[in-house]
């Protein structure tokens, strides 16, 4: 079986507006289409293709699948992100000193999480 190639979308309201937040939180550095309904964020070569998606509706209920941003210094990339317009769900979990992982949402309330990348 051919391996196919894996896109990742995420619908939203503004995909000009959203674009901002998600390419400084995965490290992509330049934007395709109009927005209208598509905007193709480009990563370096080899990375998940990750495309934005005007909906008219607004998000109702819980993602059924997330992005999850493993880093080596994940309690700065929270507050960079919270600072872009991200906010924090809840407590890390697990709830010790060196927690693995914190759910968050993006400007529009679509969840992820940022994770400790293993050691």
């Amino acid at each position: 079986m051919v391996r196919p190639r894996l896109e990742l979308g995420i619908d939203c309201r503004d995909p000009g507006s959203l674009a901002t937040f998600w390419l400084a939180a995965l490290g992509y550095q330049e934007t395709r289409g109009d927005g209208d309904p598509y905007l193709d964020l480009v990563g370096p070569p080899g990375s998940l293709s990750v495309f934005l998606q005007r909906v008219p509706e607004p998000k109702l209920g819980k993602n059924r699948l997330h992005l999850d941003l493993y880093t080596a210094t994940p309690e700065q990339l929270v507050s960079e992100l919270v600072a872009s317009g991200a906010v924090v769900m809840g407590r890390p979990l697990p709830d010790v000193e060196r927690w693995e992982w914190q759910a968050m949402l993006d400007p529009e309330g679509n969840e992820f999480c940022v994770c400790r990348e293993e050691d």
